[in-house]
């Protein structure tokens, strides 16, 4: 795991070897927490005061311990932190943002990617391709039979982000997600943290699950500069992108 707490792509295991991403229930719990919160009290509002309106405390534990897996939790996380100093900018953004935190966050999401990001909007994609992608990025890490849960664990995620919608029984249908000024800055500021610079930062895995054209991505992230999300300059094709305000010192310290 880097400094920034991105998982490393060739490292197995992850949450969605048993859950998905489970949006709903971090929107839900982000609703609940005021922004500077620590990780006492989002585990708190998770376990104690039921937020998430779990039947067991056992149940409740668990689904914490996914979330803090997929999401860290810690204001002082960079990636955590700026995720939610973006989830209010638009709202349809949120499963776009939560995705790309799963992505940095979880080796089996981000190896079943290219069963998605590689096909053409309006196909059919299946749970079986999303556990054939995983397998060949971990070639017998897993059974037959966590390879079938993994694919369904991710065809949901995958749906989850918005990039597959549902179409027959045992099928979903690629479509693009909502890219918004917001996720658009996450996304650069995700390989930002994974070392790559200027234009280099629209062609990582995250620039791509953003799911637009390139050209697309410099007007999003012009956007975003504007509203002083990031800092965006494009000049004789030269692309210069800083975070001052996502990587802004806290606690007097420069992260």
């Amino acid at each position: 795991m880097s400094q920034y707490d991105i998982v490393a792509g060739d490292r197995s295991g992850g949450t969605n070897t048993s859950h998905t991403i489970i949006l709903p229930a971090l929107q839900s719990l982000i609703a609940s927490v005021d922004a500077d919160a620590d990780l006492a009290r989002y585990e708190k509002a998770v376990v104690v005061e039921n937020v998430l309106g779990k039947d067991t405390v056992a149940s409740r534990k668990r689904t914490f311990r996914y979330l803090r897996e997929l999401y860290i939790l810690r204001p002082e996380a960079i990636l955590f932190r700026a995720l939610r100093d973006l989830w209010n900018d638009d709202a349809a953004g949120q499963p776009l943002l939560a995705g790309l935190c799963a992505l940095a966050r979880d080796s089996v999401f981000r190896a079943s990617a290219s069963a998605v990001l590689d096909a053409t909007v309006g196909n059919e994609v299946t749970s079986a391709d999303l556990a054939s992608a995983v397998e060949k990025v971990f070639p017998d890490a897993y059974s037959e039979a966590t390879l079938a849960k993994i694919g369904r664990n991710t065809f949901s995620s995958w749906q989850q982000t918005g990039h597959l919608e549902q179409g027959k029984p045992a099928e979903k249908i690629r479509r693009r997600p909502e890219c918004t000024p917001a996720t658009t800055a996450y996304a650069l500021l995700v390989g930002y943290l994974d070392g790559e610079r200027g234009g280099a930062l629209l062609d990582t895995l995250w620039a791509s699950a953003l799911d637009q054209p390139k050209t697309s991505l410099v007007e999003m992230a012009t956007v975003a500069s504007r509203r002083m999300l990031i800092d965006f300059r494009n000049s004789g094709g030269v692309i210069d992108i800083g975070f001052s305000e996502l990587l802004r010192r806290i606690e007097g310290r420069l992260l």
